[in-house]
């Protein structure tokens, strides 16, 4: 199978709930594309699909700690960088601890499945962390989420969403 993008409202079917709604408000082109379920993550996509690992980005969720308070937030890196979540996110959190979000709790707390979290529909007030590069780039794939289809779309469209920062969050 090889990657037929289409405009992803005309596909709404292959998107999450909170996604699809997402993407309605959009003034962006999202496009999406069906892919095999198996290869939803990010190195066996690109390496089927032939889609280069640095115009893919990961979403993803931690979980900042303080004073019995959790906070969560989304954060947009390339595949081929590593969020430096103990460091510039932690900071940028005001967290005292900060963890990746399991993969229940991000499930749950998201509406999409785990391998297609993405941060169109992530609940409302979420801060959206988007790195520079991700920012910059002019087409990323990420996921839609589900794991059965990709979305494409400009790097400014993640960096203009209502709650995003654009920060330098890989190390």
């Amino acid at each position: 199978m090889d990657l037929r993008w289409v405009p992803a409202l005309d596909r709404t079917d292959l998107l999450a709930e909170p996604v699809a709604r997402a993407v309605r408000e959009l003034k962006e082109e999202v496009r999406v594309a069906e892919i095999d379920a198996e290869l939803a993550d990010t190195a066996a996509f690109c390496d089927r699909y032939g889609v280069a690992m640095d115009a893919s980005a990961n979403c993803v969720v931690v979980a900042g700690r303080r004073g019995g308070e959790v906070r969560y937030a989304a954060c947009m890196v390339l595949a081929t960088t590593r969020a430096d979540v103990n460091g510039v996110i932690r900071r940028h959190l005001d967290a005292r601890k900060i963890s990746f979000a399991s993969m229940d709790e991000a499930v749950s707390l998201t509406g999409m499945e785990y391998g297609g979290i993405t941060p169109l529909g992530l609940p409302e007030g979420w801060p959206i962390l988007v790195d520079s590069r991700v920012a910059a780039h002019p087409e990323v794939v990420i996921g839609s989420g589900v794991r059965r289809s990709k979305l494409a779309l400009p790097g400014a469209a993640l960096a203009g969403l209502k709650t995003a920062e654009v920060l330098d969050l890989a190390n």
